[in-house]
């Protein structure tokens, strides 16, 4: 059975810094790109971020870009979300996702779309002003 655990949300001061996890299991981790998305109060799920199967590869949404990171253990199967200088309007449940992939490449067609093949259930992030 395929699990991904999001663990590290919680408050965070606006221009602080946050570390989000998520261990995978039941998954032949290397063989799956990674994702991070969010879902803001009231918003529908967006992605965040997207990493390859290696980690050499990332993509960002535009308002993250140079203030996230995200990067992969393939010997641990986890994958991380590095949040600095973090805004109130990034306050979301933050979800972490798996889909299969073939190529060294980020394919980003499943993220824009959503269609992953794996979920987490989430964790919430709230970042006061």
């Amino acid at each position: 059975q395929v699990q991904l655990v999001e663990s590290g949300g919680g408050l965070v001061q606006a221009g602080g810094s946050l570390r989000l996890s998520c261990a995978a299991s039941g998954l032949a981790f290397g063989n799956f790109a990674m994702g991070w998305f969010r879902q803001a109060p009231g918003k529908e799920r967006a992605f965040v971020a997207a990493i390859n199967r290696s980690g050499g590869s990332t993509n960002y949404v535009d308002s993250v870009k140079g203030r996230f990171t995200v990067f992969r253990d393939n010997v641990r199967n986890m994958v991380y979300l590095q949040m600095n200088s973090p805004k109130p309007e990034d306050t979301a449940v933050y979800f972490c996702a798996a889909v299969r992939s073939s190529s060294g490449i980020v394919n980003m067609t499943p993220f824009l779309s959503g269609a992953m093949n794996y979920w987490g259930t989430g964790t919430l992030v709230t970042v006061s002003s």
